[in-house]
């Protein structure tokens, strides 16, 4: 049976990376994986990585930071249940993958990250896939960030041993939020829903381990 040559190598590890990896860990939301499916993930790692690109690991993308593998992000984007005309708050933007992603989904991202290196990348790769709808900010996010409006959901791609008050305060009512919060070996994914003006409900939806938000590290704790 002779191979389908139009079929590069990188898009049939692109199409296996959503069918075998992210589907298979109860990713089931077809908007997710449209989504997964149609942004390269290639196009946000350096050439010496692109081989890895579609494996389910993560990926540094200089400044320190990393890409988080591609189930933990599609389980992330399925959770927010987001709609096209939502309004999304991410924090912490790194190679510009899951902005992608985001803004494919909702109808603007708004997307802040300390390091303007890799904000500025992250602006390149995506004016090239014409994704518009992205507004992006440089600065420290630790304590929360200022918003002229609430938004419906928030993204927050860095663990929090305590998450800030401020965020759940950013959250419309009914908006969500995504966040890693504990530390290593035992951090949670929480699903935060605001339902009322002074009252949220906290879902933990299963246990990961993702790098801390700078300056926002856990405290060494000393041994007597």
């Amino acid at each position: 049976m002779q191979q389908d040559k139009s079929v590069t190598q990188p898009q049939k590890a692109h199409a296996n990376m959503v069918t075998q990896q992210v589907r298979p860990n109860e990713v089931l939301d077809e908007r997710v994986l449209a989504a997964m499916s149609a942004i390269p993930r290639d196009k946000f790692v350096a050439p010496a990585l692109q081989g890895l690109a579609y494996a389910d690991v993560a990926l540094p993308i200089g400044c320190d930071q990393s890409l988080l593998p591609p189930t933990l992000e599609g389980r992330f984007l399925q959770a927010l249940q987001m709609n096209s005309n939502e309004t999304i708050l991410e924090i912490g933007t790194g190679s510009g993958y899951m902005t992608a992603l985001l803004a494919s989904l909702a109808g603007r991202v708004l997307t802040v990250e300390y390091f303007a290196e890799l904000s500025e990348t992250a602006q390149s790769e995506l004016a090239e896939l014409d994704i518009e709808n992205v507004e992006y900010a440089v600065g420290d996010a630790a304590k929360g960030w200022p918003l002229t409006e609430r938004v419906d959901a928030i993204v927050i791609t860095a663990a929090f041993e305590n998450l800030p008050e401020a965020y759940l305060h950013s959250l419309k009512i009914g908006g969500r939020m995504i966040a890693v919060v504990g530390k290593a070996p035992a951090m949670t994914v929480q699903l935060i829903e605001r339902v009322a003006e002074r009252q949220w409900q906290t879902k933990s939806l299963f246990e990961t381990v993702i790098p801390p938000m700078i300056h926002a590290e856990p405290k060494a704790e000393f041994e007597f």
